[in-house]
């Protein structure tokens, strides 16, 4: 039997890496102890973010310089996944009702020389540079200049199950940088590998800069989605906003805006919200916690992003009303 639904709109904003304490598994990734929230808040001597105070973000954990209340103006808690993984793609399908029961593989160790061989042979390339777990800013620098001499592809990846390229958009050319992605992908469905990324940079030795071109190629859906589901119901839209759409392999939304960084994310939420006479789903990934923060530790730089958002919540919160 249908059932109504509780809310007309639901705006699903996610602070990607941003973590409120270790979960019961976290010994098996070596991530014992963990607590983004807590750590980047001790790294600056206390978060000042009054308005989540408010919503009783110090009712959840104990995190330097948040206090708990005992009026708190939003519902809160913390969830853990179910799934064996701690990767974007585990998390997002996840919470859209997908359950992954196998980790995704990882190669930190780079990927086999079988495979890669394969990767140069059917991507018609001249060979590569890297294939090692590398910071996506870090390895541009060091062989960006040699990539761009030999027209090899920048093959690297990290502790997440993905296999990303690097090329110069006008050396390399971003089109053919997309074609070999999509040959990737193709080799990497066999691997199961969740996302395939490609990450154009332009620049000269010593400036190189990634550019906003990023795309991401993931793993096929094993079955539908929340989404899925509420575009079959009537009256209702789906938008994502950022990288989101790309996690779900482009599906199950009806409208997909292009956002790269946190402050156009969250500009792009505020626009959908002031649209009148609408229902349904907004889905946003903040990434630049992860992108520019979590993935260089940097924790002070962390510390000053969740301020910033804090202090762009009363202005949200006024445009979704009550």
């Amino acid at each position: 039997m249908a059932t109504q639904a509780q809310f007309e709109r639901v705006y699903l904003l996610v602070l990607d890496s941003l973590g409120i304490g270790a979960m019961p598994d976290a010994k098996d990734f070596g991530d014992e102890g963990a607590h983004t929230f807590a750590h980047t808040a001790a790294s600056v001597g206390g978060l000042k973010v009054p308005n989540l105070a408010k919503m009783g973000l110090g009712n959840i954990s104990e995190i330097p310089g948040v206090a708990p209340t005992t009026t708190p103006t939003a519902a809160y808690g913390k969830c853990a996944e179910l799934a064996k993984g701690k990767d974007t793609t585990t998390g997002h399908w996840e919470m859209a009702g997908i359950r992954v029961e196998k980790p995704f593989p990882t190669y930190y160790e780079g990927y086999p020389q079988e495979f890669m061989d394969r990767f140069v042979i059917e991507a018609k390339i001249p060979g590569y540079l890297g294939n090692v777990a590398a910071s996506g800013t870090e390895i541009i620098q060091q062989l960006g200049t040699e990539h761009v001499k030999t027209g090899k592809p920048i093959v690297y990846t990290s502790a997440d199950s993905v296999f990303q390229i690097a090329c110069h958009e006008e050396s390399f050319g971003l089109e053919r940088l997309l074609q070999i992605c999509e040959v990737a992908r193709r080799l990497c469905d066999e691997l199961g590998v969740a996302r395939v990324i490609a990450r154009p940079f332009l620049g000269s030795e010593g400036s190189y800069k990634r550019t906003k071109n990023r795309k991401d190629y993931s793993v096929a859906l094993p079955e539908e989605t929340a989404m899925h589901r509420l575009q079959r119901m009537d009256g209702l839209t789906t938008v994502s906003i950022g990288k989101v759409a790309s996690i779900y392999s482009e599906e199950g939304f009806d409208e997909k805006i292009k956002a790269t960084d946190n402050r156009a994310i969250l500009q792009a939420v505020k626009d959908e919200a002031v649209k009148p006479s609408w229902r349904g789903l907004v889905f946003a990934n903040l990434v630049d916690f992860d992108m520019l923060y979590g993935h260089r530790r940097d924790a002070k730089g962390y510390a000053r992003e969740i301020e910033w958002f804090d202090e762009e919540l009363p202005s949200l919160l006024k445009i979704l009303g009550p």
